[in-house]
């Protein structure tokens, strides 16, 4: 895949990071010292379902860059897998609290059912290894495809989705539905502004109309799963129906996909993110 030229002059941003928190490789205190050591002017951190690492990750920080808070936050509309950024939020709010209390339990429980499937498929996995490997963060599939690996049942992670656990693969099991709309309106009830992640090159131009039409702040338009085609398709949507313009590695650590602070997001978008948060600066 052709990737998007680099930025000319001005400093990068990295708006899309995680950590142990969900299905990150490094701490928060970690991803924070390679953005500094990149010369990043600000990170977000956005676990998936998770905003623990927040803390950590602002105190890390501290003056030598901005860290921004976020969340990638999972949901669903007709069968599509759509994942909704929220940046600027309150870490604290009491209802992103308990809703993100709700999906761990949600989680959990998804995880030790797909463990279940898995022994009656023939290829058992240590439940307590796919907890560990989870550690702080919330568990996930994620987690269930690196116990696969260990135990010799795949090659590859990939092949875990392909066989095992991806949707439609044999030992599959859906999460709760929760909705795109919903995602919008918990990050606004927090005082966040929403963004759709990676939307890819395949997603229909009327589903971003449907979450715009519900209040969707913005679009991820640098990602490592766009080409430059792609990039020119959400600038110019994003342009079309007054969208906001973001972009990140979807950084999970080193050797696991693009690498912190590769893609060229300027840090002229953090402007009008701020803007739409209420955000000084």
């Amino acid at each position: 895949m052709s990737r998007p030229p680099a930025a000319r002059g001005g400093r990068r941003v990295d708006l899309h990071s995680h950590t142990i928190f969900s299905d990150g490789a490094l701490p928060p205190e970690a991803v924070v010292a390679l953005a500094v050591a990149r010369g990043l002017a600000a990170l977000a951190i956005t676990d998936h379902d998770s905003v623990e690492g927040v803390a950590r990750a602002r105190e890390a920080a501290g003056s030598a860059l901005e860290l921004v808070a976020g969340i990638e936050v999972s949901s669903m509309l007709d069968g599509l897998d759509l994942h909704i950024l929220g940046y600027y939020l309150d870490p604290a709010d009491a209802e992103l609290l308990e809703t993100l209390a709700g999906f761990r339990t949600e989680r959990l429980d998804r995880a030790l059912r797909m463990i279940e499937r898995l022994a009656a498929l023939g290829v058992p996995v240590d439940r307590d290894l796919v907890l560990a490997l989870a550690g702080p963060g919330v568990v996930g599939r994620p987690h269930v495809a690196e116990a696969l690996l260990r135990a010799g049942h795949i090659e590859t992670m990939d092949d875990a989705f392909r066989h095992f656990i991806g949707a439609h693969a044999p030992a599959f099991v859906p999460r709760p539905a929760f909705r795109p709309e919903q995602a919008i309106a918990l990050i606004h009830a927090a005082g966040g502004v929403s963004v759709l992640a990676h939307p890819g090159a395949g997603l229909s131009e009327s589903v971003v109309e449907r979450l715009a039409a519900a209040r969707l702040d913005g679009i991820e338009v640098w990602h490592p799963q766009h080409g430059m085609a792609s990039v020119r398709r959400y600038h110019a949507l994003a342009a079309k129906l007054g969208l906001l313009e973001t972009g990140g590695s979807d950084f999970h650590g080193p050797g696991r996909g693009m690498d912190l602070g590769e893609l060229p997001v300027p840090a002229s978008v953090l402007g009008p993110l701020k803007q739409a948060a209420g955000v000084p600066g």
